[in-house]
Order: C-alpha cells, then sequence, then structure tokens
C-alpha cells in the first residue's frame, strides 16, 4: 500500500484521494500498484455504486508521471529477479488507465488545478470529468523527449479539428472553458463546490435510475457556464497548419500564416525534441482510427523504445532536475532525424508487448 495515495469507501462512494502534495501528485509505481486492486475490489462489490478520484494539496490533481524516477532508473543495475523501472512503470500505468477505460461504473474525476500528462490518463478515460475554474492542462512531453501516452493517442485526436495535434506536438497549456470546448471535461463546478458535489454523491438516492443516470443528473445540478474557450480563437489557424502530416509541413505552414500566434508557436516547437515531434506526429496519425486497445499497444512500445534514446535523459535533465531549460537534443534537427528510425520505435518488442486485460462486459 502506498502512502502517496488514500483509498476509502465513503456509503456508495470509492473515493481515490492523491496524496503526493510536495510533487504535486505526480503518480509513482506504489501509488500504481495500490489504486489498481482497488477499483477491481469496488467494481465487484454490489454497494458501491461509482468511484471518484481527486487531488491532494490544493494545487494539482496529478501533474503526471513520475518520468524523473523512471530517468534515474535507466542507469542503475536491475536487482535479480526484477525488471527495469521503465518496463514495470509504463506496464502498470497502462493497466491502470485501461481498467479505468473500461470500468463498469461511473469513474468520476475531479480535476481542480493542474492536470498533465499521467494526470488525463488518470481523468480522460473515466466516464465523468468534472473541471474547476482553476484547472490548467496540458499534454508536455515532446518537451522531455517523450510522447503523449497515457492514451493520448485515442484522445488528442477526437478533439475537434486539429486541435490534438497541436496540444501533442507544442505542449500548450489550456484551461477549464478549453477543456469543456475540447471535450476533456464533461461538467465545469466552481472550486468552492466540490466538497459540497463530493457529499452529494454520497448521499444521493442511487435507486433512481442507473448509476451513470444518477451520476449525471446529479453533476449537471451543481455544472456552470465555463465561459469561451481561449484555444476557439487559433481554430482556423490550427486547422491550416497543423493538418499536415510531416512536421516539417507544420513549419511550413506556420511561417506562411505570418500571424504573431503562427510565430510563437513555431518558436515553441523550435525548443522541442525533434525526435519526439516526428514520433509523435506518426503516433497520432497511425492511431488516430483505431480503438484505444489497440493504441495502448503501440504506446506501450514507444514508450520503452524512446526511454531508451539521449533525448528522454536530456528532457528531464533540462526540464525537471537541472531545469535550465536548455536541452541538447540529439539528433539536433528535425532533418536529421530519419524516417527508418521513426518507424523502428514502432516495431513490436520481442517477449515485451502490453496486453490489456479483456474489457469487461
Amino acid at each position: 500500500m502506498s502512502h502517496d495515495v488514500v483509498l476509502e469507501t465513503r456509503g456508495p462512494i470509492g473515493l481515490v484521494t492523491l496524496e503526493r502534495p510536495r510533487a504535486l501528485n505526480a503518480l509513482d509505481l506504489g501509488m500504481i500498484r495500490a489504486i489498481h486492486p482497488q477499483l477491481e475490489a469496488w467494481a465487484r462489490e454490489p454497494s458501491v455504486k461509482a468511484v471518484v478520484i481527486r487531488g491532494a494539496g490544493g494545487k494539482a490533481f496529478c501533474a503526471g508521471g513520475d518520468v524523473r524516477a523512471v530517468a534515474a532508473s535507466l542507469d542503475a543495475p536491475v536487482p535479480e529477479g526484477q525488471s527495469p523501472l521503465a518496463r514495470e512503470y509504463f506496464r502498470g500505468e497502462y493497466a491502470l488507465n485501461h481498467r479505468i477505460h473500461h470500468f463498469e461504473k461511473p469513474f468520476i474525476a475531479l480535476v481542480d488545478g493542474i492536470s498533465m500528462g499521467g494526470g488525463l490518463g488518470l481523468s480522460m478515460h473515466g466516464s465523468h470529468r468534472v473541471v474547476t475554474e482553476r484547472l490548467m492542462f496540458a499534454m508536455p512531453e515532446t518537451a522531455i523527449g517523450f510522447f503523449p501516452d497515457v492514451g493520448g493517442g485515442w484522445f488528442l485526436p477526437r478533439f475537434p479539428g486539429a486541435m490534438g495535434t497541436y496540444l501533442g506536438l507544442t505542449g500548450t497549456r489550456a484551461n477549464a472553458a478549453d477543456a469543456m470546448w475540447l471535450g476533456y471535461g464533461t461538467h465545469h463546478v466552481e472550486h468552492s463546490r466540490l466538497e459540497a458535489l463530493l457529499e452529494a454523491l454520497v448521499s444521493a438516492d442511487w435507486n433512481t435510475g442507473t448509476a451513470h443516470e444518477v451520476t449525471t443528473r446529479l453533476l449537471a445540478s451543481f455544472a456552470t457556464d465555463a465561459g469561451p474557450a481561449p484555444l476557439r480563437a487559433h481554430q482556423a489557424g490550427v486547422d491550416r497548419c497543423f493538418a499536415a502530416d510531416r512536421v516539417e509541413d507544420i513549419l511550413s505552414a506556420l511561417a506562411a500564416e505570418g500571424t504573431e500566434w503562427a510565430e510563437a508557436t513555431r518558436a515553441t516547437l523550435a525548443r522541442m525534441s525533434p525526435t519526439s515531434l516526428k514520433v509523435t506526429l506518426r503516433q497520432l496519425r497511425r492511431c488516430r482510427p483505431l480503438p484505444y486497445d489497440e493504441v495502448v499497444r503501440i504506446e506501450y512500445r514507444l514508450s520503452q523504445t524512446l526511454t531508451v534514446l539521449p533525448d528522454f535523459r536530456e528532457g528531464i535533465r533540462a526540464v525537471l532536475v537541472d531545469k535550465d531549460q536548455r536541452p541538447r537534443w540529439n539528433p539536433a534537427t528535425l532533418a536529421e532525424v530519419r524516417d527508418a528510425d521513426v518507424e523502428a520505435c514502432f516495431a513490436p518488442r520481442a517477449e515485451d508487448e502490453f496486453v490489456p486485460s479483456p474489457a469487461r462486459p
């Protein structure tokens, strides 16, 4: 049992509280291994009607996965009889995401504050995603030599137009109104009313319809208008520039656009790992027509190939360890990233494939 997550049953509600506030509730392997079996137990328990997940500390829902620990483990010896942390961590995290994706009961994420990377994995796969006015969310993985995982290949292409590609490549931060427009949020509820919402779920009459009907009706009674989405102002430009299938063509389209937003976006892309940009665009295009159960297999392969490339360690160093924000990427330019090397990241891995558990009926 991890000390960084509190698991409790409050009447008909299974409650997960991420309790790692000093790390902005970043998800480590111990937390994953505590949450997953508890979800299985709640799924089997008839008296539990829904599950709620939230973050403690007031600043973040979940700022992502514990990629710093994964990077630190790459040069350390693996104890006899154990698997490398990069394998165990991503296999465990993706299995948890997969379980949430197929959870039989309402799974309600109270997304208050920062939600990045793995935080979207814990929330986007649930049936209900309550966002507050304090939300800031992003998929910033290309800045650390990685890719938008935790199902990003499944949910980013489902955002309006080319917005998912834009967010996945640039790591742009978005707010609650954006979340509602994109489809990340299902309900907007004021931060000050979250405790009342939780109490209403605990005291609800669950005999007035199916569990999903009761949940949706109750959340709607707390919901307010999030207002206009700032991202929407750039939709036409995003759709023109980010529909291309080559990163070089996206940059050319941005140059032709000639606006302040386009120039700022070009500058953002220039700071990202060239390898990550090309792998991510290939991921989003390849995964766009696929069901999630196929996407998660592809993303597991990518997690194992990209963590051993030099850009992952360098990105973690520059962003999370030294924090100098000056990564030295290798290869250093898009022109040096060969198509064959990008495709090799997607190749099946002998004896190391992710096999999702069968979806429950």
